[in-house]
Parts: C-alpha cells; structure tokens; sequence
C-alpha cells in the first residue's frame, strides 16, 4: 500500500465532512504540511495511516482505493474527448484537476453529456442515476409493445374467450353479434350521427354509444369492439398494465388504449383463422382484409401480431407516417432497426407511396448493413370533416425478411437481387457517398467542400478517421 495515490479521495471525504486540513491532521496525528502533501499524492500513505485514515474518516478501506475518482475521469476523458462536440481536446493534468478540486462540477459535466447523448441518439428517454428511464409517454408506450413483439398471449385469450360467447358463425356477421351483445349484456344502445369532430363518443350515464357518420362500415365495427373491449376485457388489459409499471398516468392511458385496441382486433381477426387465411391468400393484404371484413390499416396492422408459440406467422413490420415523417405506429417483429427520432430514409417507399394514393407500392429495401427487407406499402386519405379541410393522409407500411419473400405475394416476378435499393436509417446516420436524395451529412463524417466541383449529390464527406 506504500505508493498507493488517494490525495483526491482523501480531499473528497475531508470536504464532505466539512473538515480543515488541520482538523484531520490532528487527528490522525500528522502534521498539516504533511496531509496536504498527502492530498496532492506527493507523499505515500503507509498502510497503517491508510487504517487510520478509514477508521477517521468513517469509511471502508475500499473507500479509499480512488476508484471513484478514477471512474469518473474516465468518464470525463470520453465525453470531452468525443468528435461529435466539436471541442478542443482537454489534457489530462486539467481532467485531473477538475476531478480532484471539484467533483460535483465533474459529476455535472459528465451528467449534462449523457443527456446529450440520450438527446443526440435516443430522443425517447432520460436514464436516471438509478438506471430507470423517464420516456415520453408515447415512447413508453411503443416501447412496451417493441419489448413484446407486439403480441400479448394474454389478450389473445380473453379476446378468443369472448368470441367464443359471441358466436358469430362468419366474419360478416361479427359486427351484428358485437353490437347484439352490448345491447343484451350491457345494455349499450349504439348510435350513428354527426357528433363535431370526434369519431366514437360512449356515454357510461346513459349507456349510449354514438359513433361518426363519417366512419367506413369496418371502422365503425371496429370502434365497437373496442368498446365491449373495454366493458369485457379489462381485467386482462389491467394485468398487463400492472406488469409494465408505466412511470406516469399518461402512459399508463397510452397503453391502456393500445391494449384495448388490440383486443378489438384480435376479436374481429381471431389468430387462428386470420393466419390461415393470411397464409392463404399469400399476404395480399387488401384480400385479406376484405375476407374479414375489416380497413387495410386494421388487417396490416393484425398481422404484426401473429407470434404465438408454435404457430409464428411471418415476422412482419409496421409502420404508419404522415407526409411530414411523424411516425404514429410503429412496430417490428421483423427485427427493422428503426430510427428512433428524426425522419427515415426518402429512398424508402414508406414515403414514395405517397405519390400514388390507395395503391400497394413494392420495394427490396438493403440496409447499408447488407440486410434486406421486402417491403410494401400504401397511401390512404381520411375523409375531411367539412369543406375546405385538408384530407389527413398517411401510409400504411409493412415489411419482412427477404427469406421470407416467397411466401408473400408481393414479391411474385421480382428478381430479389436486381430489384435491392439502398436506403438508410436516416441521412445522419446513413454512410451512402453517392445517394442524390440526401437531405443532411452523415454525423459520424467530415464534409470535403470544393466550389470548384459541383457533384450530383448534395453533400460530399470525407471517410471517418479511426
């Protein structure tokens, strides 16, 4: 222990204590010169001093090994030494100091740089000291279902189990026997008229259901099943909320409503015979969904869901984004690594669909990584609520592995090879030199910049020095 180095931590545990150098030295019966000396690791501690000192200062010999102190000069090493700040480089000697005089403030520098780095590559979250997260409340939700596969054994059954009670012998007769039951059972009167924007409206005083003139036939099916959903299934939707433990009230409802809705859908598309028929009709998804008498939206998104035990369907993705980007579902059984903020590739035909509304866009997407992904998608309007108001729009978008391409009929006459685009995840984390449809520089790469050449892509960037 003679060449042992604890001057910081010895300093750090004086200070906490709110003790002098003289103070401390008198009692370990050392002389003030020689402590400071200690403290600015110029002198050896000797292993009986180093007891002294534990026994003095209240603290286990482990204590005073310096490892914390250390630990966070690392740390501090790495933040300031990161390229993506843009800062000159610090010395050692000057982390040292920081360290050693003032602790707290490194503590706080280190802490502001993980939250940057939260900001910079997880938008979603905030990691506690305790290791817990704070999420946006929509983040949490979509973390949930991404943490199970978007598929809840659980509500599979209580969804099969009602069902069962409700008897309808075809998908065409489901929404008479959902409504029929809420009628005889719960005594719900549902209702179809204008009601100012909203779409759904339940009334528990009156036991009214009123739903939007303006909702399709499937939609309104649909907002019924969620609706007895709610009166039937909310013990097992409440178990699944207590086992998630969402960190606030907003997103505990967030997850609530998304468990609801899944109930609704596997009451509508029951798992058995939505993946026979799935399987069927090779994932002709607007097939599919006429056959159970449900939206393109409702069946796409029923179909990222099959992942029971011993009966996995296809391992699909789904996705739905606005023209804008904005990213209002999103699952991934198929493994996809999106994007966790900011927009998506523009090559990706999640956002070429938009040019042709209400038909089925195919596309071999490659990652830059080399993985690939059959993908398809398709745009829809929204009906507007009055004249004037701009259509809502968005696409629908689904995708699977390429071993899985045969058995999906959108990949019928496409040479999976020759068809592959490259995309990224998004153009900041995207390292394509030559893609024309780059709309910012890749993070981890420096611009190379000439006015005398001008290239067929917008940004030029030099290979990043490792």
């Amino acid at each position: 222990m003679a060449r042992t180095l604890i001057g910081r931590t010895v300093r750090r545990l004086r200070t906490e204590r709110s003790l002098s150098q003289s103070a401390l030295a008198g009692r370990l019966g050392i002389s003030a010169s020689y402590l400071n000396l200690i403290e600015h690791d110029q002198r050896a501690v000797t292993a009986s001093l180093l007891i002294k000192l534990a026994e003095t200062l209240g603290v286990d010999l482990r204590d005073l090994s310096g490892n914390q102190e250390r630990q966070l000069e690392v740390g501090l090493r790495e933040a300031l030494g990161d390229p993506l700040l843009g800062a000159e480089t610090v010395p050692d000697p000057e982390i040292e100091a920081l360290v050693g005089s003032s602790p707290n403030a490194a503590r706080a520098v280190l802490a502001l740089y993980r939250a940057w780095r939260v900001a910079r590559e997880d938008a979603g979250g905030i990691a506690l000291p305790s290791g817990r997260r704070i999420l946006l409340p929509n983040e949490e939700a979509r973390d949930l279902f991404d943490d199970r596969a978007n598929h809840f054994p659980a509500l599979e059954e209580a969804a099969e189990a009602l069902a069962a009670q409700l008897g309808a012998g075809s998908p065409a007769e489901m929404n008479h026997a959902i409504a029929e039951r809420l009628r005889r059972v719960h005594e719900v009167r549902v209702t179809v008229g204008a009601l100012d924007g909203a779409l759904r409206r339940y009334d528990p005083a009156t036991r009214s259901l009123a739903l939007s003139e303006t909702l399709p036939r499937e939609s309104r099916g649909f907002h019924m099943a969620f609706q007895l959903a709610l009166l039937e299934a909310r013990e097992a939707v409440e178990a699944e909320i207590q086992a998630a433990d969402p960190s606030t009230q907003e997103a505990a409802m967030l997850i609530r409503i998304g468990l609801l809705n899944y109930v609704a859908g596997a009451l509508l598309m029951p798992y058995d015979a939505f993946l026979a028929g799935a399987r069927e009709l090779r994932h002709d998804m607007e097939a599919v969904a006429a056959r159970f008498g449900v939206s393109y939206e409702q069946a796409c998104h029923r179909l990222s869901t099959l992942q029971r035990p011993g009966a996995r369907g296809v391992p699909f993705f789904f996705l739905r984004v606005d023209p804008a980007g904005n990213v209002s579902k999103r699952f991934s059984a198929a493994g996809f690594p999106f994007a966790r903020y900011g927009g998506s590739c523009p090559r990706w035909v999640v956002h070429t669909a938009f040019a042709q509304p209400g038909a089925v866009q195919v596309q071999v997407a490659e990652l830059p990584d080399g993985a690939a992904y059959l993908c398809f998608a398709r745009a829809e309007a929204r009906s507007a609520t009055h004249w004037g108001e701009p259509r809502p729009m968005h696409v629908v978008a689904m995708g699977c592995a390429l071993t899985h391409a045969a058995e999906v009929t959108y990949a019928d006459g496409l040479d999976l090879e020759r068809a592959r685009v490259g995309i990224g995840l998004s153009c900041r984390l995207c390292d394509r030199p030559d893609c024309r449809s780059r709309a910012f520089p890749p993070l981890e790469h420096r611009l190379s910049l000439d006015p005398l050449t001008a290239g067929a892509t917008p940004y030029r960037f030099e290979a990043k020095r490792r």
